[in-house]
């Protein structure tokens, strides 16, 4: 019997499966009684969205106090079906990274260190600058005409808000700022 080289490959790595299975055995009933010991049996699953766009999938967070342990599709969400892009995959790092910025870093013109700051102070620093911008590049009337526009500013969307979201804040840059250059990152 003539064997090619592949088919010798195919019945030797067979073999070997084989004997490994029998000789070192499985017990199933180990098995699931090991299942009681994953990190997340006792822990609650929480729903939620991916933040990554607008796609809208839903996620499955199994958080204790203090940590996300394990996240994975939402089997029930009719958008993904419990499947998640490799972004989505590892929406978990975007908690548990020692990265992640936790506080409002500010630098200071000509400094080459960001500081941790007050989140208020840099809340009124943002709505300070806004008002400023405004109030000196604000466009009155254009070739006769009235304007009532600003196009110092322009106002960047994130494809994890959600259409309420988006028309309250268009309608603030619009009208409220009087804004033209509106974007949204899945544009860019």
């Amino acid at each position: 019997m003539d064997f090619t080289r592949r088919q010798f490959l195919k019945l030797s790595g067979a073999t070997a499966i084989t004997m490994a299975v029998v000789e070192l055995g499985f017990d199933d009933k180990k098995a699931k009684a090991s299942t009681k010991e994953f990190k997340i049996a006792a822990l609650k699953p929480t729903p939620t969205i991916c933040p990554f766009c607008g796609v809208g999938c839903g996620i499955l967070v199994y958080a204790n106090e203090k940590d996300v342990v394990y996240t994975e599709g939402d089997p029930d969400n009719p958008i993904n079906e419990g499947t998640l892009c490799s972004k989505g995959t590892t929406v978990r790092q975007i908690f548990t990274s020692d990265k992640r910025v936790e506080k409002p870093l500010y630098r200071a013109p000509g400094a080459d260190k960001w500081k941790e700051v007050d989140w208020d102070w840099a809340i009124e620093q943002i709505a300070k600058k806004v008002k400023d911008t405004r109030d000196r590049k604000f466009i009155a009337t254009e070739n006769g005409m009235p304007a009532n526009k600003v196009e110092a500013i322009a106002s960047m969307g994130g494809a994890a808000l959600d259409n309420e979201e988006v028309y309250i804040l268009s309608k603030l840059m619009r009208a409220g700022l009087g804004l033209t250059y509106l974007e949204h990152q899945a544009r860019i």
